[in-house]
């Protein structure tokens, strides 16, 4: 079983790198109150707990397969279902912002707009990394091990370009409008990135 599990390990560093990046906001406190806003804040929020809940959970499923000695044909069925789950979730979450509708701050329009389409993108590329891991020749050890290799790339390039219009909606009075609502500061699934 040897040659797996370190690739195994750099599969689940690169998730755990910040691959799942979900609202990261921590108890950033506003005394501006903006009923609009914060009913929007409400929406997202709610919206985004539990598919922030699922993407946890995808992402502690690949962990634990990691941590056991666990055969190809097991790392790829978890990895693919895991996969799947985080794609949905990102999807869900852009119908979530979607459905919200621009929040009331200057640019909401394109904030918003952006977000969905990054959420869409993520979506979209985990899906493809499910098919790519479902492709994978689970019988050849080395080659099954150099497709992780590969998958785990991209999971890198996923952590650092994934975040940029998030970002930019959660700046400001949007940030601090979800930062007020218990449901996003419980949304936040990688603690490294939680700095308020």
């Amino acid at each position: 079983m040897e040659g797996t599990n370190p690739v195994n390990k750099k599969l689940a560093a690169a998730l755990s790198g910040g691959a799942v990046l979900v609202l990261a906001l921590t108890g950033c406190s506003s005394s501006d109150d903006n009923e609009k806003l914060d009913s929007w804040a409400k929406d997202v929020c709610e919206g985004v707990q539990p598919q922030a809940k699922k993407i946890e959970a995808a992402n502690a499923a690949i962990q634990k397969e990691t941590s056991d000695n666990s055969t190809p044909a097991e790392v790829q069925k978890t990895d693919a279902k895991a996969f799947q789950d985080m794609s949905d979730a990102y999807k869900a979450m852009g119908a979530t912002v979607q459905k919200a509708g621009p929040p009331d701050v200057d640019d909401g329009e394109k904030k918003q707009k952006d977000a969905v389409t990054e959420l869409n993108g993520l979506s979209a590329s985990y899906a493809s990394l499910r098919k790519q891991v479902e492709e994978l020749d689970t019988k050849d050890q080395a080659k099954f091990a150099d497709g992780l290799k590969d998958i785990a790339t991209e999971l890198n390039k996923l952590s650092k370009s994934g975040s940029n219009a998030l970002k930019t909606l959660e700046e400001g009075d949007v940030g601090q409008a979800m930062a007020k609502q218990p449901s996003c500061k419980s949304a936040s699934v990688t603690p490294s990135a939680a700095e308020g």
